[in-house]
């Protein structure tokens, strides 16, 4: 049985991710810095890891023979996006597993290209953008070097799965309990998003397809590129009733940004919910057959209840 080390198994996407190759029957291993996890990962075991510490990140994942890199700082605090980075390369070569890693679109900077492929070149415009190409060339050069063999899966912004922090939860359905849908850009402006359970099933047919793959891969996923009155309208449907429509302050977070450092944070990627995107592929599908994809109205349903935004249509939990 393959063994699979999950990185980062408590946060939203790495116990989706968790959850996906466990229900895949891998032997999941889900490392997090406490050695706890969440009772939905039944069937997977749960060990203490940390990613700043590279000899027990090191020993957390001996053995295995593919680590999946599910590790998320701060959003105020990537100074350690390329040191964790550096201690997952190491504990790969240690035990010469491969390395499963979730892209974003930071890399291509703004004016971000209207329509994203496997070969549209980098032009980081921010720190974080060039963060993320900085994790990208490192691990190109442990594949190139024959050290660390590496499939990159780029993705959207994520929604759906347990748990908190996505702008999904954070602003969209933040007030969709009292009828308030929140655009965070212009409604019409076509935006990509990832169903994070249809990212977690493409991970795991990469890894079910590995002889179809080199030694250093970057793909893309296809999600959902849709405005936000598409999403308004999908949450409409699963609630049944008529949701207000409202849009983000960004003028408040300007203003705030010199003082809080999540708004200046937010504020330095503002142009990606202003200028239109979306990831086409043009080898996923052939890699792994047909491309996972939940219709956005079971989607954004689903992602509601997960985030306990409506237990059945009409009917908001916090009513």
């Amino acid at each position: 049985m393959t063994k699979i080390a999950i990185l980062g198994a408590n946060g939203r996407l790495g116990r989706v991710v968790a959850k996906a190759f466990v229900d895949a029957g891998y032997d999941v291993r889900a490392v997090t810095r406490s050695g706890k996890i969440p009772a939905e990962l039944t069937g997977a075991t749960a060990i203490a890891g940390d990613a700043l510490d590279r000899e027990a990140l090191i020993h957390a994942t001996e053995g295995v023979d593919i680590i999946f890199n599910g590790l998320s700082p701060l959003y105020t605090d990537w100074s350690k996006c390329l040191p964790m980075a550096e201690n997952v390369m190491a504990a790969c070569r240690a035990n010469g597993a491969l390395h499963l890693f979730p892209g974003t679109i930071y890399n291509y900077g703004s004016p971000t290209p209207e329509v994203i492929t496997e070969e549209t070149p980098f032009h980081p415009t921010t720190e974080k953008g060039r963060i993320r190409v900085a994790m990208e060339d490192l691990f190109r050069r442990e594949a190139d070097a024959g050290r660390v063999r590496t499939i990159l899966l780029r993705a959207g912004d994520f929604f759906g799965g347990t748990g908190s922090g996505s702008w999904f939860d954070l602003v969209v359905a933040a007030k969709i309990s009292k009828g308030i849908y929140t655009a965070p850009g212009p409604v019409e402006l076509v935006h990509e998003w990832t169903y994070m359970p249809d990212l977690a099933k493409a991970f795991v047919g990469l890894a079910q397809n590995l002889d179809k793959l080199g030694s250093y891969e970057a793909l893309n996923l296809p999600g959902h590129a849709v405005t936000d009155l598409q999403i308004k309208a999908a949450a409409e449907k699963a609630l049944g009733r008529t949701l207000k429509l409202t849009s983000m302050p960004w003028w408040v977070l300007r203003a705030g940004s010199p003082f809080v450092a999540m708004w200046r944070e937010i504020v330095s990627m503002s142009y990606l919910r202003f200028e239109p995107h979306r990831l086409a592929s043009a080898r996923l599908e052939g890699i792994i057959g047909t491309i996972p994809h939940t219709p956005l109205d079971k989607a954004v349903a689903e992602a509601l209840d997960d985030i306990g935004a409506a237990t059945m249509k009409g009917v908001s939990k916090a009513a």
